[in-house]
């Protein structure tokens, strides 16, 4: 068996990350799906392919919300918190062969990393935009994408709009901007440890103490 193995909200401040292996005999399953990268496909289209490619492929998640990548970044650096995760998931499908996306400048390097996570006998193929390249890890970043935007959905009616979660989004960075005026403390679904969190916190320290100036 084959797997492929991609992420989705790696770099976002608000929400969790969500790693997806998706494993099969052959890429030939996905011949008549036109499985391509998640960001190169609509979210109509990412919708319409989750079920099919779960309906044809074994799939394998694993979701760590923010407050567990903040402990995790503590110890590790997020490349080398990405490359256990891709570990975690191959782990669960124990593939002959896995492809994964590289989150590292040296592929070769981080194929190392991701197998020194494996109790099992897997080759690793790692490379720099590989959900573009393979068909199996273009699946897997659609099982990824879908299941962290399902996510977002959930903390959205929790904790109202919160945007996409990035920090390039404006409706992100007013919601967090907005919490942590009413709070003083960054919400519960932010990850702490990214700077956009650190560096709004000190800008409003800063106009707090200027206040009494």
């Amino acid at each position: 068996m084959i797997c492929g193995v991609d992420e989705a909200g790696k770099g976002s401040v608000l929400g969790p990350m969500v790693v997806a292996a998706v494993g099969a005999r052959s890429a030939d399953v996905f011949f008549d799906l036109g499985v391509k990268d998640s960001k190169q496909l609509t979210l109509a289209e990412r919708e319409r392919l989750f079920p099919l490619i779960k309906k044809r492929c074994r799939v394998a998640t694993v979701v760590i919300p923010a407050e567990e990548i903040d402990a995790i970044r503590r110890e590790m650096t997020m490349n080398a918190c990405v490359a256990q995760a891709h570990a975690q998931v191959i782990q669960k499908l124990a593939p002959d062969t896995a492809y994964v996306d590289a989150c590292d400048v040296n592929p070769i390097r981080y194929a190392e990393t991701v197998r020194s996570h494996l109790d099992i006998t897997c080759e690793i193929v790692s490379e720099h935009h590989a959900d573009d390249t393979y068909p199996i890890v273009s699946a897997a970043s659609i099982i990824a994408k879908v299941t962290r935007d399902r996510e977002i959905v959930k903390l959205a009616k929790k904790y109202g709009e919160i945007g996409s979660g990035y920090p390039s989004d404006p409706i992100t960075v007013a919601y967090l901007s907005t919490y942590i005026d009413e709070h003083r403390v960054p919400p519960p679904i932010a990850r702490k440890s990214w700077k956009t969190v650190s560096n709004m916190m000190g800008k409003k320290s800063q106009s707090s103490l200027s206040a009494f100036f």
